[in-house]
């Protein structure tokens, strides 16, 4: 179990759709510190909330963060970028940058914040991993968010031993700038960030945000036509 009551967070992407949930609800929980990273921070206007400056695809940056943050208990690793082009045809250096920030990110993060936690007990490690983990809805995206899935999988055992508790939020779209242009059905970035904070106090592996995401775990092991019937 986790308790976000006394806590200290730290949050990637902060200042985006979700991030700005995960520090609100944070506080609302009653972590007594949350530093909000971005690239470019918020003023956030409160004593509780320390904006900090962060690019997640340079390690210097995560080396400085974490030698200001080793009060940290919980991590989540929630920056991200979106990419839709198909990944026959994307751009390199596009889909090099996504795979920097939506895989190599939360993969550097946890690895330097790691010891951290243990010194503090163990903490958590929360990954925003995606439905695009599962599905190929997103090109370069899905492919990241794929190996993001994997990585999450592998924190969870190799941190099992010093107490470090991971959980990993897959979810459709949800309703954040970054899906702006997007048509299809989308979840409240504050209903997704409170499910996702409950499982954590709860002790889950994975939270599993909405239908949409459900339905595609269902069909995981089915036929290859039942996720995408153009196939038939």
């Amino acid at each position: 179990m986790t308790s976000l009551a006394k806590s200290v967070i730290f949050v990637t992407g902060a200042s985006g759709g979700l991030g700005v949930q995960w520090v609100k609800q944070s506080i609302d929980r009653g972590a007594t510190k949350v530093y909000a990273a971005d690239i470019v921070p918020r003023d956030w206007k409160s004593d509780r909330i320390v904006p900090i400056a962060l690019d997640v695809t340079d390690h210097a940056s995560i080396d400085r963060v974490a030698a200001l943050a080793g009060d940290t208990t919980i991590l989540i690793n929630n920056a991200g970028v979106a990419l839709r082009d198909p990944i026959t045809k994307v751009d390199a250096a596009a889909l090099r940058r996504a795979f920097e920030i939506d895989f190599f990110g939360g993969v550097f993060m946890a690895q330097r914040f790691a010891p951290i936690l243990a010194q503090r007990g163990g903490g958590a490690i929360l990954n925003v991993v995606s439905a695009m983990s599962w599905i190929a809805w997103s090109g370069g995206y899905s492919a990241a968010k794929a190996a993001f899935w994997s990585a999450t999988n592998s924190m969870r055992l190799e941190l099992l031993p010093q107490k470090t508790h991971v959980l990993a939020l897959h979810m459709g779209y949800v309703d954040t700038p970054m899906t702006a242009g997007i048509s299809r059905p989308k979840v409240a970035a504050d209903a997704i960030v409170r499910l996702a904070l409950d499982g954590l106090e709860a002790g889950e592996h994975e939270v599993v945000g909405d239908d949409i995401t459900r339905q595609i775990r269902t069909k995981l092991g089915g036929p290859l036509t039942e996720l995408y019937p153009e196939l038939l």
